[in-house]
């Protein structure tokens, strides 16, 4: 404990025989001004209860606390303290050198000292009354009643009992602010705030760190950042996006608050305090984005970690400006700040890096199934997971795709993006699914069969059209984007389907009356090789999105079928009659139907390509 240094070297009981009691100090009746009648009446009322706390003088004041025993009279006590300092602030504009003040100047110490010991108590023994949540928790209104939504599905008598004991903590925490309040505010008024602030800075520092290292987060050195594996730095970034939440909610709201409370009748004390408390953690917190960003080694799933954090602290910096609003803690606000200014130059970074890794995708890589392509599926997860980041339009406001971006305005009209919520995020998703139709376009070229080209084109447009409409690229794309995008997917199917189907068709006779017994049979075996060989071949490639699908066999069978039957119907006679011409007939009309609607479940595989490396990316963002 502090041993002041204007303490007397005799102990307070000599210096009391030393000095009579107030009663029997008699000075001539026409010296005594008006400050020294009240420096003695003062002294008469204070000294008593002054001396009986005075841990050096009685052992029941050294192990007993003032404020636990009896707080009616710990608050008596301050307010003698108050009236002992005014009584010598006025008697020492008086008279400087009375032996009053010098009497005064001792039980003053006395009292600051056993003050010290009772804030230093206060705060050291009520952690959990003072514990950031919960002094955050009280102060912002959270009442008893929104507290006790966790006791939805318990009884009436169980809810009750437990806003009880709400109330009793709400109550308690209360009552040790008030205390260290009281405390804090006589110290400093008389002249001992210095010794007061001290306390308070050496136990909340603590708390502070305390909670900053059980959240997780630690300063990390550069070098260290860059050579870490990615999935312990994901955890890492997972770790402090749950700090980040926690720290600025709780750990220094709690403090401010604190702070602002126990030194309100001091500006610049409460800013002293929170600023050393609070300044070294939260720095730390603030940093590691920075830190991140500028030396963690670059993929395409790290867009999504750097988004988590930019928006961490983009929808707390309303926050993080009021808790930090003091000049001496604007560090911390410029390290957010840095930290923000970082994290938006890694997403470009990552985005122009994305773009090159689609560029580079090479074109021999073809589905044989002509199916959806993986650099499809896997562009387009990684696509509508960034439409969800609406920080992205603050991050590209002025960061457009490259010169060489240039799209075709039949692709998309940039004009139109200016009625889009993101102007600069619709131009980049639209470049990027146009370089990704153009890869596509370019695999297409590799396939023998002209048709399949088409189905592949058809399918992975499709698939394309499916993320946007359930995403929110759709509003950022907009409908006029879509529409037309469906016109092309029907171009496509339309080209396989005259490709593919027309030839079949066309080995149906027309002029089904006119033909003789041997035409007729002539003209089913033409029909039976070719829908064999066309549906043996279709069976191989696949459709995947079911509309698409079911358009595609019900255009196919509308154009085939109805001739087929024409034909078929007017040759029953003639098949009833002679059965090796029936025995020519392989397909009622039913049966022609079975076979389409079995066609477009092939099982070609997926290719695998550089994609894979963007489908890594998705699965770590789901985890």
């Amino acid at each position: 404990m502090k041993k002041f240094g204007f303490s007397p070297k005799r102990s307070s009981s000599s210096f009391i025989a030393h000095y009579p009691s107030p009663s029997r100090f008699i000075l001539p009746a026409p010296s005594r001004s008006l400050s020294d009648s009240v420096m003695v009446q003062t002294l008469e009322v204070v000294e008593p209860l002054i001396v009986k706390w005075d841990p050096e003088t009685s052992t029941y004041a050294k192990v007993t606390s003032l404020f636990y025993d009896n707080r009616q009279e710990a608050f008596e006590f301050i307010n003698l303290v108050n009236k002992l300092h005014k009584a010598m602030h006025s008697l020492a504009a008086d008279n400087s050198n009375s032996e009053l003040l010098v009497r005064a100047q001792h039980l003053m110490q006395i009292a600051m000292k056993r003050l010290e010991k009772e804030f230093y108590q206060i705060l050291s023994l009520n952690r959990a009354h003072l514990d950031p949540e919960s002094v955050s928790t009280r102060s912002s209104r959270t009442s008893t009643r929104s507290s006790l939504s966790d006791f939805a599905d318990e009884s009436d008598d169980e809810i009750r009992v437990a806003g009880e004991l709400i109330g009793e903590v709400e109550d308690a925490a209360e009552g040790v602010m008030k205390d260290l309040k009281a405390i804090a505010e006589c110290m400093i008024s008389s002249g001992y705030g210095k010794e007061c602030v001290k306390i308070y800075k050496l136990i909340r520092k603590s708390i502070v760190d305390e909670g900053i290292y059980k959240l997780g987060v630690e300063k990390l050195k550069p070098a260290h950042v860059h050579k870490m594996d990615s999935e312990v730095l994901d955890l890492k970034i997972k770790a402090w996006l749950n700090a980040v939440k926690v720290a600025v909610k709780t750990l220094f709201n709690g403090e401010r608050i604190l702070c602002d409370h126990v030194f309100a009748s001091s500006d610049s004390i409460r800013e002293a305090c929170y600023t050393e408390i609070t300044k070294e953690g939260a720095s730390i917190l603030f940093g590691f984005p920075e830190n991140v960003a500028k030396n963690s080694k670059k993929s395409p799933e790290r867009i999504f970690r750097t988004l988590d954090m930019y928006t961490a602290i983009a929808d707390r910096w309303p926050h993080i400006l009021s808790l930090f609003s003091f000049p001496s803690t604007s560090s911390v606000v410029n390290q957010a700040l840095n930290s923000l200014i970082k994290l938006g130059e890694s997403v470009r970074s990552d985005l122009t890096e994305f773009e090159t890794l689609l560029n580079k995708e090479s074109l021999k890589t073809a589905v044989a199934s002509a199916g959806v392509h993986k650099l499809t599926v896997d562009t387009m997860g990684y696509l509508s997971l960034l439409a969800d980041y609406g920080v992205l339009a603050d991050i590209l406001f002025d960061s457009p795709p490259s010169e060489k971006s240039q799209m075709p305005e039949t692709f998309f009209d940039k004009s139109y993006s200016e009625d889009s919520p993101s102007p600069a995020v619709s131009v980049w998703l639209a470049w990027l699914i146009f370089v990704l139709v153009c890869k596509l376009d370019g695999k297409s070229k590799h396939y023998k069969d002209v048709s399949h080209a088409y189905l592949f084109l058809a399918n992975n447009l499709q698939h394309i059209l499916s993320k946007v409409r359930s995403s929110n690229i759709r509003y950022l794309l907009g409908d006029d984007w879509i529409i037309k995008r469906e016109s092309e997917v029907k171009k496509f199917a339309a080209n396989y389907e005259r490709l593919t189907w027309s030839h079949v068709i066309d080995t149906i006779p027309k002029n089904v009356t006119a033909l003789t017994r041997e035409e007729a049979r002539d003209g089913f075996k033409r029909i039976n090789m070719v829908f064999d060989d066309t549906h043996r071949k279709q069976l191989a490639v696949v459709v995947p999105d079911g509309k698409l699908r079911d358009e595609i066999k019900l255009s196919v069978a509308r154009k085939l079928l109805p001739a087929y039957r024409e034909f078929y119907n007017a040759q029953r006679v003639e098949m009833a009659k002679d059965k090796k011409f029936a025995g020519v007939v392989k397909y009622a009309p039913e049966d022609m139907g079975n076979a389409l609607s079995d066609l477009f479940f092939g099982s070609g595989s997926m290719s695998t390509s550089v994609s894979s490396s963007l489908s890594s990316s998705r699965k770590s963002h789901s985890g």
